[in-house]
């Protein structure tokens, strides 16, 4: 990608988190920009979870779907837009977690450091399915609390698409407006690190998503990984 950019300064590198892999690479795309080590950055996510099914699983390889997607920060040209301010458009707010004692929920079970196979993907979907309604209602109240925001504050959710059911439970339990929440699996499955930025597309696309409005993001996958980002578009 680098290369067919064009890019001969700066640095490119992978951020490995599955499904969370969005949020993770938004957050440090972030934290670099305001410590000045970098001005503008392109954050992709992308998945070909085709390579890694079972076929044969009908609790998986129907779920899942290949996909990318993207975004790109730039620093402001205030000293206050560098560091980041609650006012300034921009990232108000990430939370990161993983727990790997929850590894054998959702995982893959090969690689070249295991069997030296690619492996296939793995999972306990009832165990999964509660684990994502805990963790991300948890999550998105960290980074609301963080920024100082009031759920009802939010114009937009743009979760993970995992499946309907998870993010219907979560928008339940923050007590969100379904009809502020940006669902796009039943057009493209579970695109993994791919989900949130191809949502994003969509509402931004059709205009639901206009400058100024409060976005929240959030994510969780295996290993089990999680996380969410608060965002002024």
């Amino acid at each position: 990608v680098q290369a067919k950019l064009g890019m001969t300064g700066g640095a490119a590198f992978d951020i490995n988190a599955v499904c969370s892999g969005f949020v993770y690479a938004l957050s440090v795309a972030d934290s670099m920009i305001k410590s000045r080590l970098c001005r503008t950055a392109l954050v992709i996510g992308a998945e070909t979870f085709s390579r890694i099914l079972d076929w044969s699983d009908r609790g998986t390889c129907v779920l899942f779907g290949d996909g990318a997607g993207a975004v790109v920060l730039q620093a402001g040209d205030t000293p206050d837009a560098l560091v980041g301010t609650r006012a300034d458009r921009g990232v108000l707010a990430s939370a990161l977690h993983s727990d790997g004692r929850l590894h054998d929920l959702l995982y893959v079970d090969g690689g070249p450091s295991s069997t030296g196979t690619t492996g296939l993907l793995r999972m306990q979907g009832r165990e999964v399915f509660r684990h994502a309604v805990v963790n991300l209602s948890g999550v998105a109240a960290e980074v609301l609390g963080a920024a100082g925001v009031e759920v009802e504050a939010l114009d937009w959710v743009v979760p993970h698409q995992a499946n309907e059911r998870i993010i219907d439970n979560v928008g339940r339990r923050l007590g969100l407006d379904p009809q502020r929440v940006v669902v796009t699996v039943d057009r493209h499955a579970n695109t993994s690190a791919a989900s949130i930025p191809l949502a994003l597309d969509t509402a931004v696309t059709d205009g639901r998503i206009q400058p100024g409005h409060l976005v929240l993001f959030e994510a969780m996958g295996g290993g089990l990984t999680w996380g969410a980002n608060l965002v002024r578009w």
